[in-house]
């Protein structure tokens, strides 16, 4: 079982965001139960609030018997036409995220993006 969890956790993408528009993320601690855990970002416009994305991603985990947990939120402005994306914003549920980790995520994802980050803004 381990060793299932262990490739289930390696097969959860770091970034998984839409492709253009402002809109809330979630940086999510995902973990293999007992093992160690990784750091992910989810961004989508469908979400009316942070919870939405949090829920959604926790029970495609939990189907594969993964744990996770929400580190925070925030928002991304991702303008694809000028290669940049922007993190900002908090949750008001889970409070805000720690942007400089989301910046990392994102340079690994979009190495051609200026990716920028700041704490101000709702």
């Amino acid at each position: 079982a381990k060793e299932a969890a262990a490739a289930a956790l390696a097969g959860v993408a770091d970034v998984e965001i839409d492709g253009d528009g402002v809109f809330k993320y979630v940086l999510v601690r995902v973990r293999a139960a007992g093992g160690p855990g990784k750091d992910v970002v989810r961004g989508h416009g469908w979400a009316e609030y942070h919870a939405d994305l949090y829920e959604r991603m926790a029970e495609e985990l939990a189907r594969q018997g993964l744990d996770c947990e929400c580190l925070g939120g925030g928002r991304l402005a991702h303008r694809p036409e000028e290669r940049r994306i922007h993190v900002y914003g908090y949750s008001v549920g889970f409070g805000r995220a720690d942007h400089s980790i989301t910046t990392e995520k994102l340079k690994a994802e979009y190495p051609e993006y200026e990716i920028t980050w700041a704490d101000e803004g709702y």
